[in-house]
């Protein structure tokens, strides 16, 4: 008597109970997993699908008869927002669930010490391919965040007329473009300079920076358009130049923006494989230097190992996932530095 007053009371005043959702959708469950038993072979994809368009349709019927059109509606479009939710949830918990199962195997303290030189089966690790990777990355940085944050900086602050549609129309076509044309561009660069057949990490570098340019450029700019003009036109009427007032007033202002669209741009051409492929080269051997030489990545050593199986396929396998998680990991720690620099050094609200 006791649960089921509460539950008339709901209805009768026109509302359906608080918990509704959670029974219509163990319901459904219920009575798709039936079927499908009683079908034989039941596939448990099919199951998740049918059982969340069945929940979708009893909440909005029930909805309808009980709460009227309106809530109805709104119940509906929820459904369907938490759906997708859990939809996009999907490939990303599997992607990272197959990757740590089978990234684990070589996650070992000889993988993360060892380069494959002279290596040819068992053993070895990607320290060769780590260091690479950062160096590349560090150095496509240096050369990317200062060009685009000015560049965003001319557009938002200096920028009018010709020149500035000009230049945001190419900064479009940049990040549009495929990232083999980087490397190609790359190649040809230090192809006329060294002559063919150049292998370079700073070769990389150069190309991924044709990726990441462009991407803090746009989110940089997209900031920068969210200070208040208040501020802007509060600096000035003090006296402050233009030049202080983006210095002191709207770069401290936009700065935990501005870390996070660059990270953004570091995840984007981090695990990029075809430039490097082209331009730094694939060596199995340690280089420290960005400026002599093949260097190694960990997106090519992973490529490699997957591609390039030797008499035990099952050790190439097995290095190729751990190298995967260990980018991820890296991507993973450039995020949390990231947000961690934006909250020091984004400004306090005072109480």
């Amino acid at each position: 008597m006791s649960t089921v007053a509460p539950i008339a009371n709901a209805l009768t005043a026109g509302k359906l109970p608080r918990y509704t959702p959670a029974w219509v959708l163990l319901g459904s469950a219920v009575i798709i997993t039936g079927i499908a038993l009683l079908m034989g072979n039941p596939s448990i994809p099919g199951i998740v699908v049918v059982t969340a368009v069945l929940f979708v349709v009893l909440v909005y019927l029930l909805s309808l008869v009980v709460e009227g059109s309106r809530k109805a509606k709104d119940r509906l479009m929820t459904s369907l927002v938490t759906l997708a939710f859990l939809l996009a949830l999907v490939p990303l918990i599997s992607v990272a669930a197959t990757t740590i199962g089978l990234g684990l195997a070589r996650f070992d303290l000889e993988f993360f010490t060892t380069s494959m030189r002279n290596v040819t089966d068992a053993g070895g690790g990607a320290l060769h391919a780590i260091v690479g990777t950062l160096l590349i990355t560090l150095a496509t940085a240096i050369i990317s965040i200062p060009i685009g944050i000015l560049t965003a900086i001319y557009l938002v602050e200096y920028g009018r007329g010709k020149l500035a549609k000009w230049i945001t129309f190419m900064v479009d076509i940049m990040i549009g473009i495929p990232s083999i044309v980087a490397g190609l561009f790359a190649y040809a660069l230090f192809a006329l300079i060294f002559g063919p057949g150049i292998r370079l990490g700073i070769a990389g570098s150069i190309a991924l920076s044709l990726l990441m340019i462009p991407v803090v450029v746009r989110s940089t700019e997209e900031m920068l358009k969210l200070v208040p003009n208040e501020l802007r036109e509060a600096s000035l009427a003090l006296g402050v130049p233009k030049y202080l007032t983006i210095i002191k007033v709207v770069l401290p202002t936009s700065l935990a923006g501005i870390v996070t669209g660059s990270l953004l741009a570091v995840a984007r051409v981090i695990g990029e494989t075809a430039p490097l492929l082209i331009v730094a080269g694939f060596t199995q051997s340690m280089n420290y230097n960005l400026f002599s030489d093949r260097m190694m990545s960990l997106p090519l050593f992973v490529y490699s190992s997957y591609s390039q199986q030797g008499a035990d396929p099952q050790q190439f396998l097995d290095r190729a996932w751990t190298g995967a998680l260990t980018l991820i990991l890296i991507v993973m720690a450039l995020n949390l530095l990231g947000r961690l620099i934006a909250r020091i050094f984004s400004p306090k609200l005072s109480r």
